[in-house]
């Protein structure tokens, strides 16, 4: 290991140590209650609340997935998905989050969202809570390979050491700090990795477009490729086996391609996605005094914009700066690692670096968490022992996690995987799957469990089916499988409900009484 190169690991080995002591220094207090551990008790405030879920979100793909769009394909593609993601963040904040803080508590005080539908609907044979636990599990794991394989990229490429060794490290941290502390721990360390987070961004960003030759030298070179700058065209990279070829230094590029309204609609549809995603949702449902809901909005919605505009705008640098370095769309996704490496001062290259492992920490550790409770505490104790303990659940989550990080490690094995490509299916599994049950139990009283189940099932059902079976297709089924999922499960949804008795008088009685709350308050 070089000199320069032991300073970014000592750099980031500082990092770690601090997330770690933030784990230790809340471990008493989330190993008092299961509450605790999977909600912190309902006490974190507006700003923890705002860049925990932001952090918790948007991962490592916001750092290397996006900006490796950006500089593979373009402005379109990564544009058009960080404005449906920027839209989503907001309007999930304005239209959702007061109403669920409110409802969760009304619906038998519930702490993780296969607890809130259950109760919500009074699922007294927990169909609909083994659902909920089921589908977070298999699209959580998931998600969590996103992460892993984001940790092995980095370390690998910033170290030399091999992508598998990397990233069973990186696995093996994000584990042992999430058992240790719970949600507390992951919200204080998420919000401390929210803001090196954007100042990461920015600060490549900046310093980028300065070695660039500045924003026109961007702009012209950005220009001069066919479809790369433009929000409805696509550029289209010559491709060779899978690699893009180059001439003299200079990438090859085909005609470029056309980006037609059902493909902007598409990438849109990412921003359907939040009202689906159970580690964002735990957040509304955490915060302490629905009232600070305003401030948290305010924060997220400046957070995010900055965050995804610098994101897209580093690909784009990077094609000036690097323009025939990375040929592969899964080399792209290092483009970030590239600039901070060749820029800046070792240690200033470290920290810019614990920025990508900022986000992929604070994702990681809310999949990790949010698919141990789904076993622990809504299937072991909520339908096997119902009697058990509040140390049998947590003995029985750390079990799990364990095992879904084993999982989610296999699934990362592959070091050619593509993290947006793994980001965007798990996002859409989550996003059909509860997003249409979300936003009927929450504003449609007339819903009923037969039509929340039946939605639930197709949502989640059609996410494999479009991208499985009808997507190769190509033409207009190559939208976004998030789309039609979600639309499908909201028809399914209120047919059913229709089609089947109302809710109970007590069903009725508690969203008429979570709205009176939400209309006051």
């Amino acid at each position: 290991m070089s000199g320069e190169t032991l300073k970014v690991f000592i750099t980031m080995v500082v990092y770690m140590l601090i997330v770690i002591c933030i784990g230790l220094y809340f471990s008493k207090r989330a190993n008092e209650s299961s509450e605790n551990f999977f909600l912190g008790g309902r006490t974190i405030g507006p700003w923890v609340s705002a860049l925990s879920a932001a952090s918790s979100d948007m991962s490592g793909w916001l750092l290397m997935g996006l900006p490796g769009v950006a500089y593979f394909y373009g402005l379109s593609d990564a544009i058009w998905t960080a404005i449906g993601l920027g839209a989503g963040t907001i309007i999930n904040w304005m239209v959702v989050a007061k109403r669920l803080r409110i409802y969760s508590e009304v619906a038998g005080d519930a702490i993780t969202l296969p607890d809130f539908f259950s109760n919500r609907f009074k699922d007294t044979k927990n169909i609909l809570l083994t659902l909920t636990a089921l589908w977070i599990i298999v699209f959580f794991i998931v998600y969590a390979a996103s992460c892993f394989v984001t940790t092995g990229k980095l370390f690998s490429t910033l170290f030399g050491y091999s992508y598998i060794s990397m990233m069973i490290v990186g696995a093996a941290f994000v584990l042992f700090y999430t058992a240790v502390g719970g949600f507390l721990a992951e919200s204080a360390s998420d919000t401390m990795q929210a803001t090196v987070m954007i100042l990461a961004l920015s600060f490549v960003l900046i310093m980028g477009t300065r070695a660039a030759g500045g924003i026109s030298e961007v702009v012209n070179n950005a220009r001069s490729i066919p479809g790369f700058f433009e929000f409805f065209g696509i550029a289209s990279p010559t491709m060779v086996d899978g690699v893009q070829q180059s001439q003299n230094g200079v990438p090859l590029f085909g005609e470029a391609g056309k980006y037609r309204l059902y493909t902007i609609l598409s990438t849109l549809a990412w921003g359907l996605g939040y009202f689906g995603m159970p580690h964002v949702l735990l957040r509304f449902m955490a915060i302490r005094d629905e009232k600070e809901i305003k401030i948290s909005t305010r924060i997220s919605a400046v957070w995010v914009v900055i965050s995804l505009t610098a994101a897209v705008f580093i690909g784009i640098i990077g094609r000036t700066l690097f323009p025939a370095a990375l040929t592969t769309a899964g080399e792209a996704e290092t483009i970030f690692i590239l600039i901070s490496q060749t820029l800046f001062h070792p240690v200033v290259a470290g920290l810019t670096m614990a920025g990508i492992l900022a986000a992929t920490i604070s994702s990681a550790d809310s999949y990790l968490l949010i698919g141990s409770s789904a076993v622990a505490k809504n299937i072991y104790q909520g339908i096997y022992k119902k009697d058990a303990t509040d140390k049998q659940v947590m003995n029985v989550t750390r079990i799990i996690l364990i095992t879904i990080t084993i999982i989610g490690m296999i699934i990362a094995s592959d070091q050619n995987s593509i993290i947006f490509t793994i980001v965007a299916f798990a996002w859409a599994g989550l996003g059909a799957t509860f997003g249409p049950v979300m936003l009927f139990s929450l504003f449609w009283k007339r819903t009923t469990i037969e039509g929340a189940i039946a939605g639930m099932v197709s949502g989640g059902v059609m996410v494999f089916v479009w991208k499985l079976i009808l997507k190769p297709i190509g033409g207009i089924f190559g939208v976004y499988e998030l789309l039609p999922a979600f639309i499908f499960s909201c028809l399914v949804i209120y047919f059913v409900s229709k089609a089947t008795p109302e809710p109970s008088k007590e069903i009725q009685k508690e969203f008429e009484l979570a709205k009176s709350k939400a209309a006051i308050r």
